[in-house]
């Protein structure tokens, strides 16, 4: 891995790096986060029984679409074509846990796009339970693991 700052050009000024070289390898990402509710809220989404609905679903469908929007969203980003993205959410006694999966066929990798899609997710519980839980909080946003370009492959210890 290289110690270069990559996205500044000769006058440190930020730019998007030219991918244009690289060879389209299959690359994948996944990223994960957890969101911290009172007990109360968890046995709400336990019972399905929360004022605003399906928060878990809707939720995924919100991670899924902020995937899509990363390089819209993050400047230097570069659009790639996404094969696929899978969001798991699962309720657990602090909280909700929140797994992406993003794969792409592309000439750079998909980290962004998975963290995009577990802060997205985050963010949907967090302004469904807002009212119940103003305490609410993402945590431990990270990449858990990546595959496929130049730098190979890379797991979380």
């Amino acid at each position: 891995m290289s110690d270069e700052l990559t996205h500044l050009n000769s006058s440190g000024e930020a730019n998007m790096v030219d991918v244009t070289g690289r060879e389209i390898t299959v690359r994948e990402a996944i990223a994960s986060a957890h969101v911290l509710l009172s007990a109360h809220v968890v046995s709400l989404l336990r019972d399905g029984s929360t004022p605003k609905g399906d928060v878990l679903s809707t939720a995924r469908i919100a991670g899924i679409m902020g995937a899509k929007k990363t390089s819209e969203l993050i400047p230097l980003c570069h659009p790639i074509a996404i094969n696929k993205i899978s969001i798991d959410l699962a309720v657990i006694d602090s909280g909700v846990s929140i797994t992406a999966h993003v794969i792409t066929s592309d000439r750079t990798g998909v980290e962004m796009e998975a963290l995009t899609a577990v802060s997205i997710a985050g963010l949907t519980v967090i302004d469904m339970v807002k009212a119940l839980d103003p305490a609410a909080e993402i945590s431990q946003i990270h990449v858990d693991s990546k595959s496929g370009g130049k730098n190979g492959d890379w797991k979380r210890a």
